[in-house]
């Protein structure tokens, strides 16, 4: 579907996941591509056909960020009748914002997985039970950018705006450009010589990375 009939991903990206079956459907890796799109193989796979939309991701997608905007949207529709539902759904929000945020803890992951189980095991209505799907599915076959979050403070796609961090390389001609766009005066440095980031006053907004015409900035 994604290739032969989507015409594949978009800009010469990479193919990360395919998130299968709506807000509460599951995100299914690369490995998964040739995986038959029918009830049981979806469900057995952690995702399930729900209402058939498929939201293709590339490699600039960050799989955390995903889980939480999906939770996002269930934990808002929860009607708050039953508590596992109502306080797991927002307890989990709580946990993917701090790991977002550079804020993550050991811990958080086992901690994510319980919460999930429980709300889908005790919920009273189809969108408690399905709600976790998102975050289970991620921890499932992308834990490691979970633990990357949580142990090493970095976003490895990039998105998080919160644990972003920008370079100058020595790619840098020293045109100042880029610190003519810093809207907080963070970049300095010498005409013609590499220029460089105050990380403190850094409020990662990226206008240095799109100034410059060398492609000598970064962002990790």
């Amino acid at each position: 579907i994604i290739y032969d009939i989507g015409g594949g991903i978009t800009n010469g990206k990479k193919f990360k996941a395919v998130q299968i079956g709506g807000p509460s459907g599951g995100c299914l890796p690369e490995s998964m591509l040739d995986l038959p799109v029918d009830y049981d193989s979806l469900i057995a796979a952690g995702a399930m056909m729900g209402s058939g939309g498929l939201v293709v991701m590339d490699e600039d997608t960050c799989m955390v960020d995903v889980a939480k905007f999906f939770l996002n949207f269930t934990q808002s529709e929860s009607c708050g009748k039953c508590t596992p539902c109502r306080e797991g759904t927002k307890r989990m929000l709580e946990i993917l914002t701090r790991i977002t945020e550079g804020q993550g803890r050991e811990g958080d992951i086992e901690l994510l997985e319980n919460l999930a189980k429980n709300i889908k095991e005790t919920a009273l209505c189809g969108l408690g039970q399905t709600a976790p799907n998102p975050v289970l599915s991620t921890l499932k076959y992308f834990r490691d950018e979970y633990e990357a979050h949580i142990k090493e403070k970095r976003c490895p796609a990039g998105v998080c705006e919160k644990m972003l961090h920008y370079e100058i390389s020595d790619a840098c001609r020293g045109c100042g450009l880029c610190a003519r766009q810093c809207p907080v005066q963070a970049i300095s440095g010498s005409p013609k010589a590499k220029h460089v980031i105050d990380q403190n006053k850094c409020i990662k907004c990226g206008a240095c990375m799109t100034a410059c015409p060398f492609k000598a900035i970064s962002k990790a």
